[in-house]
C-alpha cells in the first residue's frame, strides 16, 4: 500500500499579519496569491487531505481559495495560541487514515514542490519519526510529523511552542538537506514581500 497518499497537509495561516500591515496570505503571488501559490504547490504532490487553519483574515483565505480543493478550520485562539494552537486545532480534524502530516507555512510560497517531494519520499523510506528540511544547516519548513507524536503535540500549551517540541526531539529528527533557500524563506514585512515576490 502507498503509504505517501495517507499523508496531510495543515497549513498555518491564521495570523494576525502585524508586521506586514495587511493580511498576507492574499496578497497576489504571481497569478496567485500568497496563499493560493501554497496550496497550488501542495496539490502537486500526493498529499490529502489539505488543511488550512484561519484565524485573523478567515473571510478573506476563504475566498482566496474558493476553487481550491481544501478543508477549513478556524482557530479561534489565534491571538494567543500562535502556530502550536493552529497544528492543534488541524491535528484534531485530520482523518484517522493519515499517518503523517507536512506542517506547512501559508506565508511561505517560495516552497518548491521538488522539496516537497523530497521529504515525502524521505518519509516513504524512513522509519524517522520527524523529518524537517535544512539549508546549511539551518532548520527549515514545511517539516513532516508522524502520528506517534500528534497526541504530545495535542497536550502541548502555552507557554510551549513548536520550536520547543522540535527541540526536545532534535535527536529524533532526521535532517534532509536541500541546496535551495527557500525552506528558510516565509514572508513576515512589507519589504520581505518587495523582495521576494515574483516580478
Amino acid at each position: 500500500m502507498d503509504e505517501k497518499r495517507f499523508v496531510a497537509a495543515v497549513i498555518l495561516a491564521a495570523g494576525e499579519s502585524r508586521r506586514m500591515g495587511q493580511p498576507k496570505m492574499i496578497l497576489p503571488w504571481g497569478e496567485s496569491t500568497v496563499i493560493g501559490t501554497v496550496v497550488s504547490s501542495l496539490l502537486l504532490t500526493d498529499v490529502h487531505p489539505i488543511v488550512v487553519v484561519t484565524g485573523a483574515a478567515e473571510m478573506l483565505v476563504k475566498l482566496a481559495l474558493t476553487s481550491y480543493p481544501v478543508r477549513f478550520v478556524h482557530n479561534p485562539a489565534y491571538i494567543s495560541g500562535e502556530m502550536l494552537s493552529s497544528l492543534q486545532r488541524g491535528l484534531r480534524c485530520l482523518p484517522a487514515a493519515c499517518v503523517a502530516v507536512l506542517v506547512v507555512l501559508g506565508d511561505q510560497p517560495q516552497i518548491e514542490v521538488e522539496t516537497l517531494r523530497l521529504l515525502l519520499t524521505a518519509h516513504m523510506n524512513s522509519s524517522a519519526g520527524i523529518i524537517v528540511p535544512s539549508y546549511q544547516r539551518r532548520r527549515g519548513h514545511p517539516w513532516l510529523v508522524r502520528g506517534d507524536f500528534w497526541q504530545e503535540i495535542l497536550a502541548l500549551s502555552a507557554p510551549a511552542t513548536l520550536r520547543d517540541f522540535l527541540n526536545a526531539h532534535d535527536r529524533e529528527i532526521e535532517y534532509l538537506a536541500v541546496d535551495s533557500a527557500s525552506v528558510l524563506l516565509d514572508l513576515d514585512t512589507p519589504q520581505d514581500y518587495e523582495q521576494q515576490r515574483p516580478r
